[in-house]
């Protein structure tokens, strides 16, 4: 037997013993051509194909429903070089932004809030302890005078006491809060792009908008005494002429109409503080430019803002209950001018450590909210991405405050 004939033999055994079988063979009655027996015909796929999961986790944009992007397709993660995303920023991102500022610089958001609030409370306290020191000399007096023209001269002397150290210290405090938030403006704008920067720095980047911000804080202040007072004698001059129940009548609806006036140009001018610090614009042009920018978005800014003072509120009412409760009860079981100048002193720490905490957190609120609009009204982020794309200095050694220079892009 020659050897191909016995190749062929062999070939023939494989096929009878369920092998392949030669060459366009599967098999008896399987057509030429055809695959083996369990494998669809020609032009099918094989089985197991497509595999699981096909269609439903890969496919390009645009494809039937059931396709979609693989994973990890899609757009990058915005640019966040700071306490933010440079993108639009959703409630949640602007007030984590604000607790993140405290975190990324202490020193220059809690260290500065702590040092302006202790020096103002602490002068305002002794403001308040003096009327009441002078009413315990008082009180020691009665004991030892019946004269009336000196109880009439203490009585006065008392009662101008109480009002001048309160006039004064409505004025530090007002002053204080002025500066403190543009301060923290500047900080929390710094903070933005990543960078960094000292109280002291803080201080010189804000010294010469101290003014401005003076002049915005003292125009609003009248504008609202002048509001209320012109709505205080409309109101009494109906009591006087009419009575009480028509003074009442006109006089609710007259004070829910100013106050919601008042909510609503407040919400308008939120933004006129950081405009004065960060675009270094003059009181009227700040206005009109906090108009401008909240025109657009009023209920979400008004929402945002209002949302952030009740949160605020809360916190510094949770931290100084301990102070408030202590100060009622040494009131209430003594009523000694020595337990009221104590109760005094707790109210004044409740209030500081309140302050010191909350402080930060709304200046932080108000100046994520005028970012965020400029984002969504001028495509302000791109001009911030550009600008933090190579670092806190803009470009290659160019120094730490050159990013305070992006905020300026905004001016027509």
């Amino acid at each position: 037997m020659s050897f191909v004939t016995a190749l062929a033999k062999m070939g023939s055994m494989t096929y009878d013993a369920g092998g392949y079988g030669p060459a366009g063979s599967h098999g008896p009655g399987v057509p030429p051509g055809y695959p083996p027996p369990g494998y669809p015909p020609p032009g099918y796929p094989p089985p197991g194909y497509p595999p699981p999961g096909y269609g439903q986790a890969y496919g390009p944009p645009g494809y039937p429903p059931g396709y979609g992007p693989p994973p990890g397709y899609g757009p990058p993660p915005a640019l966040k070089p700071g306490i933010v995303p440079l993108r639009p920023l959703t409630l949640g991102e602007i007030f984590n932004g604000a607790i993140a500022s405290m975190r990324a610089n202490p020193k220059a958001t809690l260290g500065l809030t702590t040092i302006v609030v202790l020096a103002t409370q602490l002068l305002a306290l002794l403001l308040s302890l003096w009327p009441l020191a002078f009413a315990g000399d008082l009180a020691g007096s009665l004991e030892s005078e019946a004269d009336s023209t000196n109880l009439l001269v203490l009585t006065s002397g008392s009662s101008l006491a109480s009002i001048a150290s309160s006039a004064a210290a409505a004025v530090a405090t007002g002053l204080s809060t002025i500066l403190l938030s543009g301060l923290l403006t500047v900080v929390i704008g710094r903070s933005v792009f990543g960078a960094g920067i000292s109280i002291g720095d803080a201080w010189r980047r804000l010294r010469p908008r101290v003014w401005a911000l003076i002049g915005f804080s003292v125009l609003t202040m009248l504008a609202a005494i002048l509001l209320f007072g012109v709505v205080a004698v409309i109101i009494a001059g109906i009591g006087v002429t009419a009575g009480g129940w028509p003074a009442f009548f006109v006089g609710a609806p007259l004070v829910l109409v100013t106050l919601g006036f008042v909510a609503y140009v407040a919400t308008m001018i939120t933004f006129a503080p950081a405009a004065i610090v960060l675009e270094r614009r003059d009181v009227v042009s700040s206005v009109k430019r906090s108009f401008a920018l909240v025109r657009g978005d009023f209920w979400r800014v008004f929402g945002i803002r209002l949302l952030a003072l009740l949160v605020a509120q809360i916190v510094a009412g949770a931290v100084a209950f301990p102070f408030t409760f202590g100060g009622e009860i040494l009131l209430g079981t003594t009523g000694a001018v020595w337990a009221g100048m104590i109760a005094l002193v707790m109210f004044s720490v409740g209030s500081a450590i309140g302050q010191i905490i909350t402080g930060p957190f709304n200046a932080g609120v108000v100046v994520l909210q005028y970012t965020d609009r400029r984002i969504r009204a001028e495509a302000f982020d791109l001009v911030l991405q550009t600008g933090a794309s190579a670092g806190p200095g803009t470009y290659p050694g160019a120094p730490a405050d050159a990013t305070d220079e992006l905020w300026l892009t905004g001016q027509r």
